[in-house]
């Protein structure tokens, strides 16, 4: 089970931490990725870590504003969001798959809930 939270109304320039609490397993085989939706548009891959090593991997439009990490004490990936810009209004997700990185949403099984990031100009 995946818990997404932290989402929020903020203005252009400021900062958002996103959380992703793991539960019901073991993830440490596991890809964490972020992904986002916004009206109208198809779901896009912003971030993805591998549970075990940390190797990390970013969306070009999010690269050097955005930063995942992950606590394994916590069980729990975080989205470190600075910078943020209107284009980033969407809903946030994060996704979990066994295995090797993809960017692509459709290779992630398993889902949590979105949490609404709205970035006013």
């Amino acid at each position: 089970q995946l818990q997404a939270s932290g989402g929020g109304l903020v203005q252009a320039g400021d900062s958002l931490r996103l959380s992703c609490a793991a539960s019901g397993r073991t993830f440490s085989s596991y890809v964490m990725g972020w992904f986002r939706q916004a009206p109208g548009k198809e779901r896009e891959f912003v971030a993805a870590i591998l549970w075990s090593g940390g190797s990390t991997y970013y969306a070009d439009s999010v690269k050097g504003r955005f930063t995942i990490t992950r606590d394994n004490a916590k069980n729990t990936v975080y989205l470190q969001m600075n910078s943020l810009k209107p284009e980033d209004t969407a809903v946030y997700y994060c996704a979990a798959r066994l295995g090797r990185y993809y960017s692509s949403s459709y290779r992630y099984p398993y889902w949590g809930q979105g949490t609404q990031v709205t970035v006013s100009s």
